[in-house]
């Protein structure tokens, strides 16, 4: 039996990822702040500073401060410390073991914030970082971890998008106020929104860490992205509601400061390293991801 360690073993993604894993025959180890948790398929719990990385095989990194709140300077630091300083401690952990006992795959969840607001262009994992703050935090959060790879060790950077789940933050958002019948698009609404599935955004995790081949940056989204106005539309029919009027860019940024124009920027990723490996996804439209969410 394989042996995994899961920071953010509590949280949406991870909770899940815990239950499939297991399942798959690995013994899962969860990392909590408290030491405790009750996430299925996890056999043991663990605080940070507890963990020893010679007990595991593969160790998977998905700690990280919610990022849809507004970005004041000390939250900014908040995020920070929350990304790429517990990716930086893995790293520090894992070197200071002989060779031979290091885990052989280190999976660090980041996010495709990472290229930017990158208008219409697609994007694959070869594509540059943007400007921005939070591109700027997702390169030293991969920087962070690629510290892994230069120990031996098989590194995925895996860049998630928006992930669409029942218990996700983002979907109970966009539920709560588009059944109220007062969502509509954001701004101009001609941004893309790189998605996924959750359950397909689980099971490419999981791909990927069985996958031999698959190392460095991989795209976590669906391989049919949307514009904002296309998502705001399709989940409206979904939820037999009407789209409401737009919201203005300037009332983002009045509301969310920064973050509100995060939400304006497009990201047209694609999954190329995944569909390259053949990975099949469940969930490949936002149609049939819309009609599972929504009953």
């Amino acid at each position: 039996m394989k042996r995994a360690v899961i920071y953010g073993a509590t949280g949406f993604i991870g909770s899940g990822l815990c239950k499939l894993m297991a399942d798959h025959a690995y013994e899962i180890t969860g990392v909590s702040r408290s030491g405790s948790g009750n996430t299925l398929g996890v056999s043991q719990w663990i605080k940070p500073n507890e963990v020893i990385m010679s007990h595991f095989d593969v160790v998977i990194n998905l700690a990280g401060e919610p990022i849809d709140q507004r970005w004041t300077a000390a939250k900014k630091e908040s995020l920070y410390s929350s990304r790429v300083g517990v990716a930086e401690d893995i790293v520090l952990k894992i070197a200071a073991l002989p060779e031979a006992e290091r885990p052989k795959i280190f999976l660090n969840g980041t996010a495709v914030g990472y290229y930017g607001d990158a208008g219409d262009k697609i994007l694959n994992e070869e594509s540059q970082h943007g400007q921005d703050f939070l591109a700027d935090l997702c390169f030293a959060w991969e920087k962070a971890a690629q510290g892994a790879e230069r120990l031996g060790v098989r590194t995925i950077l895996f860049r998630t998008g928006v992930v669409l789940g029942k218990e996700g933050r983002a979907f109970q958002k966009m539920l709560r106020i588009f059944r109220l019948g007062i969502g509509g698009r954001l701004g101009n609404g001609k941004q893309w929104m790189p998605w996924i599935h959750v359950d397909d955004h689980r099971a490419a995790m999981l791909f990927c860490i069985e996958n031999d081949e698959l190392s460095g940056a991989v795209n976590g989204t669906a391989p049919q992205p949307e514009t904002n106005s296309a998502l705001t539309k399709k989940l409206t029919q979904a939820l037999g509601r009407w789209e409401f009027l737009p919201v203005p860019s300037f009332a983002l940024r009045i509301m969310f400061g920064e973050f509100g124009g995060y939400l304006l920027s497009s990201q047209r990723a694609m999954p190329s390293k995944l569909i390259e490996a053949g990975f099949c996804f469940k969930y490949p439209s936002l149609d049939e991801a819309l009609r599972n969410l929504s009953t």
